[in-house]
């Protein structure tokens, strides 16, 4: 009983030793599905990355022999109504929906979270001002804004992901607000304060660090958001532009033939599935990995 004891309070030690990032790895790692969803985004982006050197033909080079042709070993997922390879076309399309994803959050990231720091710190008119503008937003569904928003900047995916972007900056305003306001209470920020630093300094080295766990967790799930949403804006035809390869256009054409090439809508579909489950299973073993409760 007393070597128990004694090896339970070995362990406790040894996790108050152990660096938070080092913690957070161990306890993600021990998420199986969260393990599953990050292997399967890391096998998309390096399918992204080095697209030029796996497909087997060109994404955008049409055939006229080879129009709408079933899954056979020289086009492992078939061909498209121009003859064109699927798997190239769904390969170079990853390329498309992740760079939308990441940089449509880096958007609302680069946006939100300073606006959320200075409302949340600075409070009063301020806040009030700020909050206002967030509720408006938000009182448009995100989706619908980002379609109209992209109808008003033009076709293409430069503008979609700025359309996406600007549209899920209100998630971060209110987030970084509520973590700041829960954050600037506690005794290390007061000490700073009473040290006399400066307010920009107290938020950015002080309360900045300590809300980040709950910035990544959400920037995870609107990557998966944001996925979606530049699926929808090019399957409307305003974001990625034929003929290059886009998931959502993919869709788009695929459905005039749902009947005789299903194919070429079960492939660009089941990449959107299974990029946004695997990045929604990393973002809810982030969650449990950084929450301080865990063990």
């Amino acid at each position: 009983m007393t070597d128990a004891v004694l090896s339970a309070n070995a362990i406790a030690d040894l996790n108050e030793l152990e660096s938070p990032a080092r913690r957070a790895r161990r306890r993600l790692f021990k998420r199986k599905a969260a393990v599953l969803g990050l292997i399967v985004l890391t096998a998309f982006i390096l399918l992204a990355l080095f697209a030029p050197l796996i497909v087997p033909f060109d994404p955008i080079s049409t055939s006229w022999g080879l129009v709408r042709k079933p899954p056979t070993a020289a086009h492992w997922f078939g061909t498209d109504e121009l003859g064109r390879d699927v798997l190239s076309r769904v390969i170079y399309g990853a390329r498309a929906s992740l760079m939308a994803g990441a940089i449509s959050v880096a958007i609302a990231l680069g946006i939100g979270v300073p606006l959320g720091l200075l409302a949340g710190y600075r409070g009063g008119f301020t806040d009030a001002l700020i909050s206002r503008i967030t509720d408006a937003m938000l009182a448009c569904p995100f989706l619908i804004l980002a379609i109209a928003l992209a109808a008003f900047l033009g076709p293409s995916l430069g503008n979609a992901m700025i359309a996406i972007g600007i549209s899920a900056t209100p998630i971060f305003i209110r987030l970084t607000r509520g973590q700041v306001l829960s954050v600037k209470a506690e005794d290390y920020v007061e000490a700073a304060r009473a040290l006399g630093n400066p307010g920009w300094r107290i938020a950015f080295s002080h309360i900045l660090p300590n809300i980040l766990p709950a910035l990544l967790v959400q920037a995870t799930l609107s990557i998966a958001a944001a996925i979606i949403a530049e699926a929808a804006l090019s399957f409307l035809g305003l974001g990625q532009q034929p003929p290059a390869p886009s998931w959502g256009s993919m869709l788009n054409a695929a459905q005039r033939f749902l009947t005789q090439a299903p194919w070429m809508a079960i492939w660009p579909g089941l990449a959107i599935f299974l990029v946004v489950l695997s990045l929604n299973l990393l973002g809810d073993g982030l969650r449990d990995a950084l929450d301080p409760r865990q063990r």
